[in-house]
């Protein structure tokens, strides 16, 4: 780096990938932890002789030899290090002074310093504790993605083929003549990438992304037992929740789901694309509901969380991200989690291109609300999209979603057949005791008949 590159990366100031330390005639053991944190993380730069504001104090040029030897001796030393970061030294004079910069690239290992894993966050070197800090270091360096898991045991009858029609119609409706429509169920699914080849075992198989996407519940239960998604409203209590649904079903009734649950409880004020009217509610729900299913991270143990609050929609979830910060339309870098997923979803026209989603996130964002998203990718990645007033008159907004779930619960039973709350709950995108009170309103105004009782209660048409 020249003298003028050098002077515009100091004004940057410290980061994620940026570390000033002083340095006498030998460095201190903190910039060792920072090679591990970088080599763990996104890589970065660290610039010995200047100090945390910024000024440039130097490094003594008589011990810049001896600096960079001990430098390289300790980070290949196996005693420090368990496995050597690769790193560049490099020289540069600036305003008379020497500093060094020691560039530490990321690295394929988990590094750690005399026993101990640093990881980087913000503009500091943390040491790694607890088993779930460990695993998310571990998934960022892993090239293999766990969608592609080929479970052994997990055959055609342990999918629900009504899926695999409904996956095949869907992706006919969204592109047309569509090659899934002519071929045979595994065919299709090999297509689509769902049965596949484990190239480290070469077992061959149904994979993970193939329980998740077309499995049944039991079956996604046992292969993912920790996925689930909770969405809730946080309107009036903030403490607990005024409203919530746990999904927990395949991906593409769980977008279903999740996409019902936000429609009903977020408006959809006239907003002009140009000069054609669009729903930026509907736009900004979708992206933000398939991003949390396709990007998310199903070997985590955190769980995903969807809230309605009243400044906005909120998503957080799992992921395995390379790089953590901010992301704008500026240092957009789509990366996909769960290719095969996207893909899917792709095909199905639930979700676009890679990259698109975030570009129409910020796009009606600014339409619907006035405002930018707040997108945040890490171990967890999280967003965040303002919503307009809800409404003027809440009483008038309450009666219009009211009607709204009676007209749902209505269409699920003019089917004709007597079936159980637990059927008629996705349709709705409201919880159980909701609905209850529902079906209770109806059945007194002798719309609705309840055969049985308890947990055995069925629900008709009059």
């Amino acid at each position: 780096m020249d003298c003028e590159s050098i002077k515009k990366l100091i004004s940057q100031g410290e980061g994620m990938s940026l570390e000033f330390k002083r340095c006498g005639n030998q460095p201190q053991q903190d910039v060792f932890e920072t090679i591990c944190s970088f080599a763990n993380r996104q890589g970065g730069s660290i610039l010995l002789g200047v100090l945390d504001d910024g000024s440039v104090e130097g490094v003594p040029r008589a011990s810049a030899t001896s600096i960079e030897r001990n430098i390289i001796n300790i980070t290949g030393n196996p005693k420090m290090f368990n496995a050597a970061p690769a790193l560049e030294l490099e020289r540069i004079d600036l305003d008379e002074r020497l500093v060094l910069r020691v560039w530490v690239p990321m690295g394929p290992n988990v590094y750690r310093f005399k026993g101990t894993v640093y990881d980087r966050v913000s503009d500091v070197d943390v040491r790694v504790h607890g088993d779930a800090q460990l695993h998310a270091l571990y998934l960022r360096k892993q090239n293999y993605y766990t969608e592609r898991r080929v479970i052994p045991w997990l055959t055609l009858a342990d999918l629900r083929h009504d899926m695999i029609e409904r996956i095949r119609a869907l992706a006919s409706l969204s592109h047309g003549e569509h090659p899934w429509s002519h071929l045979a169920d595994d065919e299709l699914l090999t297509s689509a990438r769902l049965y596949a080849r484990d190239l480290e075992t070469g077992a061959r198989g149904l994979t993970l992304a193939a329980a998740l996407l077309l499995g049944t519940d039991d079956v996604i239960a046992d292969v993912a037992p920790v996925y689930r998604t909770d969405a809730l409203v946080q309107r009036e209590n903030s403490d607990r929740y005024d409203d919530r649904i746990t999904v927990h079903t395949n991906l593409i009734d769980s977008y279903d789901q999740l996409v019902h649950f936000c429609r009903l409880r977020m408006p959809d004020p006239f907003v002009l694309d140009g000069t054609q009217r669009v729903s930026a509610r509907d736009i900004i729900i979708r992206e933000l509901v398939s991003n949390t299913l396709m990007h998310r991270e199903y070997s985590s143990p955190f769980l995903s969380r969807l809230v309605l609050d009243d400044k906005g929609i909120r998503t957080r979830n799992p992921s395995r991200s390379i790089y953590t910060g901010r992301i704008t339309l500026d240092n957009l870098d789509p990366t996909p989690k769960n290719p095969i997923i996207a893909n899917v979803f792709h095909q199905i026209g639930r979700a676009e291109e890679l990259g698109s989603g975030t570009r129409n996130l910020y796009k009606y964002s600014r339409l619907y609300a006035g405002g930018d998203p707040n997108l945040k990718d890490g171990d967890v990645f999280e967003a965040f999209v303002p919503v307009p007033s809800l409404v003027t008159n809440p009483v008038s907004q309450g009666v219009a979603q009211d009607d709204t779930i009676d007209s749902a619960i209505i269409d699920v039973l003019s089917k004709g057949e007597s079936v159980p709350i637990s059927a008629i709950m996705p349709h709705t995108g409201v919880s159980e005791r909701t609905v209850r009170r529902h079906l209770a309103a109806l059945a007194e105004k002798g719309l609705v008949a309840m055969e049985g009782k308890g947990r055995w209660t069925t629900y008709r048409i009059v």
